[in-house]
């Protein structure tokens, strides 16, 4: 992994390339602040301060970099990231203030994931200096957060399997002094039976367990964290099409997310008795795997009649949120590349958020706008809870009719979760189709930062 905290420095005097921050409104008045030949120059390149431009000119045997921003008054998280990603090598300092929160952008635009690429040749650092050291730290532990997440997406299943994901919750865990349980084989089958049941084709090396981390003081509010680990995502018996099936090494980035996050709040040392919960699987197709019209007894004593086995995330987190409340904690969190209709309504960018609790919905999307990771709500409807109803068992996973997908899918999950528990539920792409600055095509952090702040707010 990069190492962002060499690229974050405090100001000290040293030297430096100013940086100018500027939008299209203040151009004027700013270039009235400059000599002739910054003006001259500046006018010869077309340069009209439009948000990602960025532009390097001579002066007095030294250069000045000017990045257009959106609004150089209040810098947001991606405001300073093309210009990174532009600028030559070298050390950069902001002409009119402090960088705050784009500092984010500048050091992710250093994020590479080159593991396989080992001829590719990596772009010098570009160091910003900042004369509020007081942040450096929180900054640097956030974009490892999502560095992180970027990582264990964009690596492939067969380097990133069940055994893998759980080996990075034991990372965390020693460097955290937390404790780790893996639950696997016949322990699991008796009792988490839906894991088992999603994971049980998968090769011996891929075979599906539950991760469980606890860390912190045991007087302070307990916060579970569940995330999706489908290592990859063949759709079972029901198999995905070539097209459907690419990217699924990716239906881990809930548990990626997950993760992510439990590192976030061990650094910070968050006063909250935290429980993560990674069901990992690899939905695999042989003789023993679990087949449409299959009735499974989950953890919770429910029976689910599988109508479709391209539905499976939903059901190993059904027994992983069923284990979460067995000790109530005071808030429940889950991660999940969950649906494709999620995807069809908003788009990668927008992680569908569902709450049973409606203060804890409006606190997340405002954290989600602070952070400049948005999220946005969709319903729990009601009406459509008697849309599970199956004539075998207690509930289908995949109801008839492909509408709401998203939605379903959430009421699904909502049978696992107990009254009362206030929960919130994600269901993030984790993936860039396409590259922005700051973010490259590939996986990606949707919805750690809005949460990441959610929990800042409400257990610092």
């Amino acid at each position: 992994m990069t190492d962002f905290a060499v690229l974050l420095q405090p100001d000290k005097g040293q030297p430096a390339t100013p940086l100018h921050v500027v939008d299209t409104t203040g151009l004027d008045a700013w270039l009235a602040t400059q000599p002739a030949p910054v003006r001259a120059m500046l006018k010869a390149t077309g340069f009209k301060a439009a948000a990602d431009s960025v532009a390097m000119v001579p002066h007095d045997g030294a250069m000045i970099a000017v990045a257009g921003v959106a609004d150089a008054t209040a810098l947001r998280p991606w405001s300073l990231a093309r210009a990174a990603d532009t600028l030559p090598e070298g050390a950069y300092r902001l002409a009119n203030g402090a960088p705050g929160d784009a500092a984010l952008g500048w050091l992710l635009a250093h994020y590479r994931f080159d593991r396989y690429k080992k001829d590719e040749v990596a772009k010098g650092a570009r160091i910003l200096l900042t004369n509020d050291p007081a942040r450096i730290d929180a900054m640097v532990g956030e974009v490892q957060a999502v560095a992180l997440v970027r990582d264990m997406v964009n690596t492939p299943a067969a380097d990133m399997g069940p055994a893998e994901i759980a080996a990075e919750a034991e990372r965390l865990a020693k460097a955290h002094n937390a404790t780790v349980t893996i639950v696997e084989g016949a322990e699991l089958e008796r009792g988490y039976p839906m894991i088992h049941a999603v994971g049980r084709a998968a090769a011996r090396s891929h075979a599906p367990r539950l991760v469980e981390l606890l860390w912190g003081d045991e007087r302070h509010p307990r916060l579970a964290i569940v995330g999706k680990g489908v290592a990859f995502d063949s759709g079972g018996l029901d198999i995905k099409p070539g097209s459907g099936m690419r990217h699924m090494k990716k239906d881990m980035g809930g548990a990626a997310h997950a993760i992510a996050l439990a590192g976030l709040i061990m650094r910070a040392r968050l006063k909250v008795r935290l429980h993560l919960l990674i069901p990992t699987v690899e939905n695999a197709i042989a003789g023993n795997a679990f087949r449409p019209g299959d009735v499974l007894t989950s953890r919770k004593g429910l029976t689910v009649e599988v109508t479709n086995t391209d539905a499976e995330g939903r059901l190993i987190l059904g027994d992983a949120l069923t284990r979460a409340c067995e000790t109530p904690p005071a808030l429940l969190i889950d991660f999940a590349t969950l649906t494709g209709a999620a995807r069809v309504a908003l788009g990668p960018d927008l992680p569908a958020t569902f709450s049973n609790d409606d203060d804890l919905a409006a606190d997340a999307l405002a954290a989600g706008i602070a952070a400049d990771d948005p999220l946005w709500r969709l319903p729990l409807h009601d009406g459509y809870d008697d849309s599970m109803k199956s004539d075998v068992a207690d509930l289908t996973n995949s109801p008839d009719g492909g509408m709401a997908g998203a939605v379903m899918a959430a009421l699904f999950l909502r049978r696992f979760v107990e009254p009362g528990i206030p929960w919130l539920h994600l269901d993030t792409f984790a993936w860039m189709p396409s590259a922005k600055p700051g973010r490259p095509r590939g996986g990606d952090a949707l919805g750690l930062r809005a949460i990441w702040g959610l929990l800042r707010r409400r257990f610092n």
